[in-house]
């Protein structure tokens, strides 16, 4: 009965915070696609290993699941404060058990680069030095705070490294340099992540609470929608850029135009009637970009046999 209890707690928090089919999906989109792309790059157009991409796959995994319980170590107090109904401030889950599982992540990322090859644990100890750094908010928690768009930045540029890593099982595993071009996938990595972290921090007027940052309160409406449609275009022109490094420009271009234009008409009806769909559709529609940005980089080229 313990046990069951122990994971029915488990799977509600992870419904609340991580949920697994929802992240899932996107995160197998992510780490293939630095596989496929590195590949390509390199001139190899051909599947992954499975091995290699079950371990590329496992240790973004943890990596995304490790950047949710930082933020939960850092946001503890605001959260007890004013997000009461959370799964730690309600005793849910405490920190302690959260602390456990992310330094249990790191083991099976320490184990997972060892078995496939030692030389990316020189990969791996950048991303987990920046996610400590993170996790201290980088010693100015209140100067950061207080420079929104700092904050932002300097939290996502974790994102590359992820994927430097997630492409370095394919270039570092087959004895090669990192490849010409990659930079291009790196900064579309980064763009894509500053699409969905300010789409999932715009709110509605009566969606707004009270002690939550959200970029809609920080910035304003109409400037929060213009900076996730700014990201978005820096999405697409980062990868477009990258495409082109494999020769998949127009058909990823044709791929991207529809979420395109859908974003585009979501912020114009938020703009002109901010209702609580219209807000919700900023996190739909970056989740949709980014699976197929992800899909048109790697698999698309690959399935086109460029």
């Amino acid at each position: 009965m313990r046990f069951e209890a122990m994971l029915n707690r488990w799977w509600v928090y992870q419904r609340e915070r991580f949920p697994i089919l929802g992240h899932g999906p996107l995160i197998v989109a992510f780490s293939a696609s630095a596989l496929c792309f590195s590949s390509l790059l390199r001139g190899r157009v051909a599947l992954p290993d499975p091995r290699t991409a079950v371990i590329a796959f496992a240790t973004s995994f943890l990596f995304f699941l490790q950047l949710r319980i930082a933020d939960e170590f850092k946001d503890y107090e605001e959260d007890a404060r004013y997000r009461p109904y959370r799964p730690v401030p309600r005793g849910l889950v405490t920190l302690g058990e959260l602390g456990f599982v992310g330094v249990a992540g790191t083991l099976v990322q320490f184990a997972l680069a060892l078995w496939l090859d030692p030389r990316l644990l020189l990969a791996l100890l950048p991303v987990w030095l920046y996610l400590g750094l993170m996790t201290k908010e980088f010693f100015a928690r209140e100067w950061l705070k207080a420079r929104p768009f700092t904050y932002l930045w300097t939290h996502m540029l974790i994102l590359p490294l992820i994927d430097f890593y997630a492409t370095a099982c394919d270039w570092l595993v087959a004895g090669a340099a990192p490849p010409r071009g990659l930079s291009w996938f790196l900064a579309a990595s980064l763009c894509n992540g500053t699409v969905i972290e300010i789409g999932r921090k715009i709110r509605a007027p009566e969606d707004e609470e009270h002690g939550v940052e959200t970029y809609s309160a920080l910035w304003g409406r109409r400037n929060a929608a213009l900076a996730w449609l700014g990201a978005l275009l820096l999405a697409m022109a980062t990868s477009l850029l990258a495409a082109t490094q494999v020769g998949s420009l127009a058909p990823l271009a044709a791929l991207l135009a529809l979420p395109l234009s859908a974003a585009a008409l979501n912020a114009w009806q938020f703009l002109r009637r901010p209702a609580t769909k219209h807000a919700r559709r900023f996190e739909a529609i970056s989740g949709v970009w980014t699976l197929l940005m992800y899909v048109g980089l790697g698999g698309l080229p690959l399935a086109l046999g460029q």
